[in-house]
């Protein structure tokens, strides 16, 4: 993806968390809301649908927690309500609802642009949030503080990270990382925080024009290759639970996510589209 491109869209996801809304109000017009981890690649797909349907509208929320998300699904408050891990399947179709697997990204440690480091190991990650390591010369990069940044522990980043990297499992973190409320809150300030670090999603490293990269782990780059055949294994799934059946509008744009346009959409800004 093009830097002009990327800062476009990642303008748009930060516009679009703040404010809650995409886009106008006409024509066909589905709501979406759910998790925040989920909302960048959304928005982008989103935002791909539109241009390829002018008459739609896709209004993107702010976020909501798990209950809050399906209650306001079944009652009908939005159309679709954007997930992830910890689904039961079982339980949402029992509800007359349906669940749509639409990609698989990495969830990643990103680092702001200022940061030189490039790869870090399981037990250096500890070390930054343990605050046994503070400044990225430590680490062979040239001497810059290094501001751990991280996301509440019931959020699916941080169950990630901690579920495969053993010695984050148990660690506390230190007051002296921000916590960031939402995967918007996440990106900001890893693009705004000189010698930030922390866990985010390779979809917002592609859409941040270069503020954020990612750094390997023990080795391993979180390349979409790598998410495939399973050698990364810090993975997010995303879903798009809808109504079963879906209402027209809903099926044309899950339909369009499923197309080769739509998988496109999803590879470019850095996920695996689910088969």
């Amino acid at each position: 993806m093009r830097p002009h491109c990327r800062n476009h869209a990642f303008a748009l996801v930060l516009s679009l968390v703040s404010s809650g809304a995409l886009y106008g109000q006409s024509g066909e017009r589905i709501v979406v809301d759910g998790s925040t981890g989920v909302t960048p690649l959304v928005a982008a797909l989103a935002k791909a649908y539109q241009e390829q349907n002018p008459g739609a509208s896709v209004e993107i929320g702010k976020g909501m927690g798990t209950k809050a998300r399906i209650k306001a699904l079944t009652e009908g408050k939005i159309d679709i309500a954007m997930a992830s891990h910890g689904l039961n399947v079982e339980e949402i179709t029992r509800q007359g609802m349906a669940v749509n697997e639409i990609a698989k990204v990495a969830v990643v440690f990103g680092v702001n642009a200022s940061v030189s480091a490039t790869g870090l190991a399981d037990r250096q990650i500890c070390d930054i949030y343990s605050q046994k390591l503070g400044n990225w010369s430590e680490l062979g990069s040239p001497d810059l503080a290094i501001a751990p940044l991280t996301r509440p522990d019931t959020e699916v980043d941080t169950e990630v990270v901690r579920a495969k990297i053993g010695c984050l499992k148990d660690l506390r973190m230190p007051d002296t990382a921000a916590v960031m409320p939402k995967g918007g809150d996440m990106a900001k300030g890893l693009a705004a925080t000189s010698g930030a670090i922390g866990m985010t999603t390779m979809t917002v490293v592609e859409q941040s024009g270069g503020r954020i990269r990612q750094v390997s782990l023990n080795g391993v780059a979180p390349s979409a290759e790598n998410v495939r055949k399973g050698a990364y294994a810090l993975t997010r799934d995303s879903f798009l639970v809808t109504k079963a059946p879906p209402s027209p509008t809903v099926a044309k744009f899950l339909e369009f996510i499923r197309s080769p346009a739509g998988e496109q959409v999803i590879l470019t800004n850095g996920a695996v589209p689910a088969k």
